[in-house]
């Protein structure tokens, strides 16, 4: 349950990545709120998951999911490249994120 809860948390940090990206300053107030809703939950989803899993893996994949989203929301979304390194650099880092769980 606390690598679902991990998992979980991790997407909703690229929510709250995306959301802060909207949020112009905190002034736009649905996407502060969505902001606020998503990290609040991803820290809570971090803190429960810490509780079982060791926490320098929990952070590390909690911050690895949500780097690893928000580069392919970038890539399918918002137009950013997509290069054959690019791709190359993604695919070792969600390898090294599900190396911590298999060595868990």
């Amino acid at each position: 349950m606390a690598w679902l809860a991990l998992v979980i948390g991790g997407l909703l940090e690229v929510g709250f990545a995306t959301s802060l990206r909207f949020a112009d300053g905190f002034r736009n107030v649905p996407w502060t709120i969505a902001f606020l809703v998503c990290v609040s939950a991803s820290m809570g989803l971090l803190e429960y998951a810490g509780r079982t899993i060791p926490m320098g893996t929990a952070y590390a994949v909690w911050a690895g999911i949500g780097a690893a989203g928000g580069v392919v929301l970038g890539m399918l979304v918002f137009g950013e490249s997509v290069s054959p390194a690019r791709v190359l650099l993604l695919v070792g880092l969600v390898g090294c994120i599900v190396g911590l769980r298999m060595v868990e």
